[in-house]
């Protein structure tokens, strides 16, 4: 059946191999090694010949489950699953960099991306150019000869910037580049990234996917839309792969040398997560739209940042590409950096951590966080605020959180 929803198709996506005892979820496959009946076979599949398991650091069975489930519902020609967000973005770029080429990027970036941008892959030769993503012609024009790709986030974190995609993604092809995509913040089951003109998209699977913090895993997610014959680093590998020539740098190189592949204990817990990914982003975005509303409200409160808010200076673009409910993910700002401390250390609902979309309400006061190794000049220039606090929503009752916050401030 082709013509099915998301959870029909996440639900009945067919085992590559069908179980011995016909079990309804894939088992979870604790092995690092498989048996060969002959060395042929076993030649055959190292040298890549088959399709059969050979090292569970290269593939694995419940692991590959996982990526088809993706892949079912992405539309995508490839999906890799590796052990975090930013395994998915290292190897992304690195798959795609190469000393003397050039990233054009936001300097919005979540913290380690920007630093492995800035500070890890600069010691490598790849220069970052940070531009206004959010102007079209400040990134045409950063864009030349050696640019290997736009980086961005669909909804910077925790800026809440939004950039245009699809005329992004019309320079990019006209560079003949891929623009790829951090699209954690809203799941590939409301935001489709393909119909906006992202070629790879990057996913934290630890967030939402998971199903409550339960596991640590990244997604890449190649849409096969880039032609690679341009590409300095990929163009030779096109000539046989043409559009698979970054899955195919990705998977027969890039990502076995860096080790970085996901375990098969977190491939199930995050299959598992799949199953009920739509059922609890709805609520929780639909929880977040409303307590954005009401924070607004309060005095004690100076903004509050949601891209669906109707004073928001995103929201016709947000509205365009993301719908009504743009992410569980808002900010707001106090008076000062003691007032956040203050009011995070009164909350008594919420907890008080990182990470984003688990089934708990979580704060988190990011300039002193995930930017607190940065000086205050850097945090200036990526307009990370001290009087900002990060809230992510989890399944709790709007009235309960709200409440928290409220008393939160005024006690």
């Amino acid at each position: 059946m082709e013509d099915i929803g998301f959870e029909s198709k996440i639900l009945h996506t067919s085992f590559e191999k069908e179980d011995v005892y016909r079990s309804l979820s894939m088992p979870v496959y604790n092995t690092a090694a498989y048996e060969f009946d002959t060395a042929e076979a076993m030649e055959a599949a190292f040298c890549g010949h088959t399709l059969d398991h050979a090292y569970s650091r290269i593939t694995n069975p419940t692991v590959q489950y996982f990526e088809n489930r993706v892949q079912a519902v992405t539309g995508a020609i490839s999906v890799t699953a590796l052990n975090s967000g930013m395994a998915a973005i290292s190897n992304t770029l690195v798959t795609i960099a190469s000393a003397g080429t050039n990233i054009v990027t936001s300097p919005h970036l979540f913290g380690n991306t920007y630093s492995l941008m800035k500070n890890t892959l600069g010691a490598f030769g790849v220069e970052v150019r940070f531009c206004d993503l959010t102007d079209p012609e400040k990134a045409r024009e950063a864009i030349d000869d050696n640019t290997c790709a736009v980086f961005l986030e669909v909804i910077t974190n925790p800026q809440m910037e939004i950039a245009d995609l699809q005329k992004l993604s019309q320079i990019c092809k006209s560079a003949a580049i891929p623009l790829i995509a951090d699209t954690t913040i809203i799941p590939f089951p409301i935001f489709k990234a393909k119909e906006f003109g992202v070629d790879i998209e990057i996913v934290s699977s630890t967030k939402y996917i998971s199903g409550g913090a339960t596991s640590l895993g990244g997604l890449i997610i190649d849409y096969g839309t880039t032609d690679w014959n341009s590409s300095k680093k990929l163009s030779s590998i096109a000539a046989q792969s043409g559009n698979s020539a970054f899955t195919f740098k990705l998977r027969k190189e890039i990502h076995r040398n860096l080790g970085a592949y996901m375990t098969p204990q977190a491939a199930y817990m995050q299959t598992l997560g799949l199953e009920t990914l739509e059922i609890r982003f709805m609520k929780q975005a639909r929880t977040c739209f409303e307590l954005a509303k009401r924070l607004q409200e309060l005095t004690e409160i100076n903004s509050v940042n949601y891209t669906a808010l109707e004073n928001n200076r995103w929201k016709q673009l947000s509205d365009r590409q993301f719908g009504n409910y743009p992410g569980a993910m808002l900010t707001f700002d106090l008076a000062s950096r003691d007032a956040c401390f203050r009011t995070i250390n009164r909350l008594k609902l919420i907890r008080r951590a990182t990470n984003l979309f688990d089934n708990k309400t979580l704060a988190i006061h990011p300039a002193s966080t995930i930017f607190g190794t940065f000086s205050e000049e850097q945090r200036q220039s990526m307009d990370i605020s001290q009087n900002t606090i990060r809230l992510s929503v989890g399944l709790e009752d709007t009235e309960d959180l709200y409440n928290d916050i409220k008393q939160a401030l005024t006690d």
